[in-house]
């Protein structure tokens, strides 16, 4: 398997707590350097929001719409993300472990040294997306879609990538060796150069309508 190194985020050792309501109050929507934890944000809507050097601990995002989010230097554990808006977002060196993000909206997002780590990602989208060293490791991705995204050292460690959508993503140097899937839609052209274990490879041949034999 492909090792792939990434910048963890850079977070002082120890950070005061804050309460995500605060953004209000500031001339512009940006936190930086503190704790959220346990707490809810709702139906919040608001855009060119920041954070920075921030970690969010048990929080419940319901029905957030954050677009052209900006987060540098975060964390994010055991946070419920799920359909959150993230569109057209800038993520460097950001975290998400142990976090539930079904269907969450990364399309057209820019990551880069991003880690998900034991994360509910079914039916994400990363559509038309830049992901450059990016490691989903122990991830469901099942339904999860990167139509026409770019890759630069992405990995997929052990996750399950059923029904996932590959389309118009060129994998060379991708590694989904030891991930599974039963079916994926992927570009045969797209398919050089990526990591695969035997039995993928025939897979792969199958849906190419060759006859394997024994």
């Amino acid at each position: 398997m492909t090792k792939i190194n990434i910048e963890h985020p850079k977070i002082p050792h120890h950070l005061p707590s804050a309460n995500f309501h605060e953004i209000f109050y500031r001339d512009e929507p940006f936190l930086n350097s503190c704790i959220i934890s346990n707490s809810s944000v709702e139906r919040e809507k608001m855009e060119r929001i920041e954070f920075s050097q921030v970690i969010f601990k048990n929080v419940i995002f319901h029905e957030v719409s954050f677009k052209n989010i900006e987060l540098t230097d975060v964390v994010f554990e055991n946070c419920d993300l799920s359909n959150a808006d993230f569109t057209e977002g800038i993520i460097h060196r950001v975290e998400f472990k142990d976090s539930k993000m079904l269907g969450i909206n990364l399309s057209d997002a820019n990551l880069g040294n991003v880690l998900f780590e034991n994360c509910m990602l079914n039916l994400s989208s990363y559509g038309y997306g830049s992901l450059k060293q990016v490691k989903f490791d122990h991830c469901s991705l099942r339904n999860a879609d990167y139509y026409e995204c770019k890759f630069k050292k992405v990995s997929f460690r052990q996750c399950d990538i059923n029904e996932v959508n590959f389309s118009r993503t060129p994998l060379k140097g991708i590694d989904i060796s030891s991930s599974t899937f039963e079916r994926i839609s992927v570009n045969m052209e797209d398919l050089a150069g990526c990591e695969v274990s035997p039995e993928q490879a025939i897979a792969f041949a199958t849906m190419l309508g060759l006859k394997v034999k024994e």
